[in-house]
């Protein structure tokens, strides 16, 4: 049996653990630069106010329903995130994180320690809510993409108290018919225009489907698993890794700048400091990479021609997480996009072609000083961790002699401050 745990309204769920000012009242999240909104909590969702939607395009609605609007803070939520997290690890044999605020477990014979699953579920659910002030839905079934449809239909149904048990055949019936067919897991808006022409509306007439019809309107083998799994058959497992998340095979670290840049020192700066970033998330999970790729983006909204967007790529001659030769390599491919005298809205780093930090393929005529250069790594993040973030870095990160430093971070206006994760913000209680 698999549960999929969900928190509700993440980013809003969040910011109300620390300002119990915003509970019950409309609120959203905005994206970097404070442009679109990426969370909303149902008091802002019963006003009509869409997921991605551009902020100025509600702002009269925001203003008239005295909306609160924050800008994203990620060192908050990514610290919830790990906190909801490694409390499920400790409740569970085996865990997926699927996003930062999802994860399945897998519950296979906790029915003799803990009784029905249901009322086990409830009991995480209590917890969870105690421990970090998240309100979570759980969805229970004998699959995977069952349990997600689970908890879907569980948040959607107030009475059902926030969990879902699909343990008998009638209960999964009754679940696949309130579910559209759109929003199953794994069927794109695509495929649902498909499905709607051939008579399937729901989640129950697609677990109606032969394997040969999936096969053929669905993607091959993973239409067909995918109806099997709403069958109740698994065909889907969990992938943890010895930490109980799972390895990346790809890091991207893509920003759009608060301002637009022309000058070359300024977009260096950016870039070096999404290497580093790439670089600390790939040290974190013991990896190596082989493939970077650099990009930089114009506004495609100007006057520019296309393409808007120019990208550089280059397969390192030994795979690395260190962040000094990333940044060099970066600063490298960098060369060879930048454009003089255009203006850049956006740029990023892309680590690929992950191996083993133990087991990677060393050159056989280059000197090996990994093991001078894993030292100096574990030493710049032993104090980034002590100083907080970004306490050491790369000089070019900084940016040249000069020059104002951070011009191209983004706008957070609205940002509330980083409550657990910096000691010059923690939360003030005033008796």
């Amino acid at each position: 049996m698999f549960a999929l745990v969900d928190c509700n309204n993440f980013y809003v769920s969040c910011e109300r653990a620390f300002q119990p000012r915003l509970e019950g009242q409309p609120v959203v999240v905005l994206s970097n630069n404070d442009g679109c909104i990426v969370s909303r909590s149902a008091e802002a969702k019963a006003l009509g106010i869409k997921m991605g939607e551009p902020l100025f395009q509600v702002r009269s609605l925001v203003e008239q329903h005295g909306v609160q609007a924050l800008s994203s803070n990620y060192a908050l939520y990514g610290d919830m995130s790990g906190r909801v997290m490694g409390y499920l690890a400790s409740v569970a044999p085996e865990l997926e994180i699927y996003s930062i605020d999802e994860a399945f477990l897998s519950l296979h014979g906790m029915e003799r320690w803990h009784g029905r699953l249901d009322d086990y579920a409830r009991r995480i659910r209590r917890e969870v809510k105690r421990r970090t002030h998240i309100p979570t839905c759980i969805g229970l079934a004998p699959t995977k993409t069952l349990a997600k449809l689970a908890n879907r239909v569980a948040k959607k149904d107030p009475a059902l108290g926030g969990v879902l048990l699909l343990d008998s055949p009638e209960r999964r019936q009754w679940a696949l018919e309130q579910v559209p067919v759109e929003d199953v897991w794994g069927v794109g808006r695509q495929y649902a225009t498909k499905l709607y022409s051939l008579g399937i509306s729901t989640a129950a007439g697609l677990a109606r489907c032969s394997e040969a019809m999936a096969r053929r309107h669905l993607g091959g083998v993973v239409g067909a698993r995918l109806v099997r799994e709403l069958q109740g058959y698994p065909c889907h497992h969990l992938a943890p890794s010895e930490d109980g998340s799972l390895a990346r095979q790809s890091i991207a670290c893509t920003r759009t700048f608060g301002r637009p840049l022309s000058q070359f020192e300024d977009v260096l700066a950016a870039v070096a400091a999404f290497a580093s970033r790439a670089a600390e998330k790939l040290r974190r999970q013991e990896s190596a990479a082989s493939v970077l790729t650099v990009f930089l983006s114009q506004n495609r909204f100007g006057t520019t021609p296309p393409p808007h967007t120019r990208s550089a790529q280059v397969t390192l001659p030994v795979a690395t997480s260190d962040t000094t030769e990333l940044v060099r390599f970066a600063r490298s491919l960098l060369g060879r996009i930048w454009q003089p005298g255009s203006v850049y809205v956006k740029a990023g780093v892309i680590l690929d072609g992950f191996e083993s930090g133990e087991q990677k393929q060393l050159s056989l005529f280059a000197p090996d000083g990994s093991e001078r250069t894993a030292r100096l790594m574990q030493k710049l993040d032993a104090l980034n961790a002590r100083f907080g973030g970004n306490s050491v870095q790369v000089a070019a990160a900084i940016g040249a002699v000069g020059r104002q430093p951070g011009v191209w971070k983004g706008q957070q206006r609205r940002r509330s401050p980083a409550f657990t994760t910096n000691w010059n913000e923690l939360w003030e209680i005033k008796a």
